[in-house]
């Protein structure tokens, strides 16, 4: 069955930098739409960013120019790095995974990682 395992998460201040990564296991990692989402406590879940089979990524406007999304096929892997850390960024972020059309319409998560900006 299909595995999201994140890790990379962790306690650092405000400026600083963290790398999460999320890899994946029992999928065609190559087709699916890989996403990271984040939940601060009392509030909604938001999307953070997301990469195509192709490449192409899509960030949050709250996260743009900070946070990088990127991908390893080979690793079945996906990282986001997120640089210039501000308070704000604290949640629990999760990985997703979308399959392609075809392969059918569950939309996979795993646990999350908690990542805590804090002076």
């Amino acid at each position: 069955q299909v595995q999201l395992v994140e890790s990379g998460g962790g306690l650092v201040q405000p400026g600083g930098s963290l790398r999460l990564s999320c890899v994946a296991s029992g999928m065609i990692f190559s087709r699916y739409v890989m996403g990271w989402y984040r939940q601060a406590p009392g509030k909604q879940r938001e999307l953070v960013a997301e990469i195509s089979s192709d490449g192409t990524t899509n960030h949050s406007p709250s996260v743009k120019g900070r946070f990088s999304l990127s991908r390893d096929n080979a690793k079945k892997t996906v990282y986001l790095q997120m640089n210039r850390l501000k308070f704000e960024d604290t949640a629990l972020y999760s990985c997703s995974a979308t399959p392609p059309p075809g392969v059918g319409t569950m939309i996979y998560w795993g646990l999350g990682t908690q990542v805590t900006v804090s002076s």
